[in-house]
């Protein structure tokens, strides 16, 4: 140590002394030069990427499970309200018209929202499979599980099968009727691909597929469909169709120029605004002329002005040369089709409550 190099006299070991008394013992430090500042770019290309971030629930699940729910769109539920909404109208529509027991409309609706949830899959599986080529050229869908290889066409068709089964387990729960009316449907979803093309029009045979549960959900209550009131019932759920489709249809027009895609979004073009503001009010229109022919109440009407009043300000917000708020205006055109329905459900509870209520006055005036 220091004080043993020193000298070893009285005075020197003083001065010695009191040099160093009131220094504490530090720990010897090293400087370390500090490291050159990165630009902004170097720094971000020498971060490793992190994985992406799971986008939805099905990003959760099992990877070998994960093409198969995607190539269903499960993680998109306004495709299956959109095929279900329709099935809701007609069956309470008809509940309504034969004062049925609520047992019924919550028994029917119940299987076509599993249905709608099946078949919709199911269409969508077949959807694919026609456009699994095409999908690699658009942006939106190339990256559809048929399309980046990560499911094969023959695993597709074999999950094609059970789909179709459990559609078809649905369906059996019906009358004879029933069960043959929406067998009839399958070749409209078969061929509905194929349309885009070779008509400008495929929209409307997307509508004549899934409007079909307007006529099958009247069916299944009824027996078989009042067409006076069915078929302008469905005539406006195809024209319902072609609003929000063409409005979905402009999210890919660039790209559908480039492949030979088909739409009546490029049909309609610069006219777009006012054709489907044309096909809305025909749509409510015709919805309005099958609840007067129904003798419905004023619950009903209501409801369907509320779905006007969606459409109308859905095709005068939209901006179509803009991909992303056409595709929020697709999913927005989905409340009309609600709002139809909690018209004619208001007008059966009104007529559920009346019954019971007359039955009770009955029973009083009797006793």
């Amino acid at each position: 140590m220091a004080f043993l190099r020193c000298h070893s006299s009285p005075s020197a070991l003083r001065a010695f002394s009191s040099r160093i008394r009131c220094d504490p013992i530090r720990p010897h430090r090293t400087r370390v030069p500090a490291a050159p500042a990165l630009s902004t770019s170097t720094q971000t290309s020498s971060i490793p990427q992190l994985p992406t971030v799971s986008t939805t629930w099905v990003d959760r699940l099992p990877a070998k499970v994960r093409p198969y729910l995607y190539l269903t769109r499960i993680d998109k539920p306004i495709g299956t309200l959109l095929l279900f909404y329709p099935c809701t109208w007609s069956i309470t529509m008809a509940s309504y018209a034969l004062n049925a027991p609520p047992s019924v409309p919550l028994t029917y609706i119940s299987l076509f929202g599993i249905g709608a949830l099946v078949m919709r899959g199911a269409g969508c599986t077949i959807n694919d499979l026609w456009d699994r080529n095409l999908d690699n050229a658009v942006e939106r869908t190339k990256t559809r599980p048929l399309a980046r290889g990560d499911i094969t066409p023959g695993q597709a068709i074999a999950f094609l099968a059970p789909q179709l089964g459990a559609g078809l387990a649905v369906l059996t729960q019906l009358n004879w009727y029933s069960i043959f009316l929406g067998a009839s449907s399958l070749s409209l979803v078969t061929v509905y691909p194929f349309m885009k093309r070779v008509t400008y029009w495929p929209q409307a045979v997307l509508g004549l597929a899934f409007n079909w549960g307007a006529l099958l959900g009247w069916s299944a209550v009824a027996g078989a469909v009042h067409w006076p009131v069915a078929a302008p019932l469905y005539a406006g759920g195809v024209l319902w169709t072609l609003v929000y489709d063409s409005i979905y249809a402009h999210q890919d027009k660039a790209d559908d120029v480039r492949v030979g895609i088909r739409s009546t979004a490029l049909l309609f073009g610069a006219r777009t605004r006012g054709v489907l503001a044309g096909f809305s009010a025909a749509s409510v229109g015709c919805v309005a002329l099958a609840g007067v022919l129904n003798a419905h109440g004023a619950p009903f009407f209501v409801g369907a002005g509320l779905a006007a009043a969606q459409l109308a300000r859905v095709v005068y917000r939209t901006d179509f040369n803009d991909r992303a708020n056409s595709g929020r205006g697709f999913v927005a055109c989905g409340w009309a089709g609600f709002w139809i329905w909690m018209g004619a459900l208001g007008d059966y509870v009104w007529l559920r409550y009346q019954t019971d209520r007359d039955v009770e006055s009955s029973t009083a005036s009797q006793q």
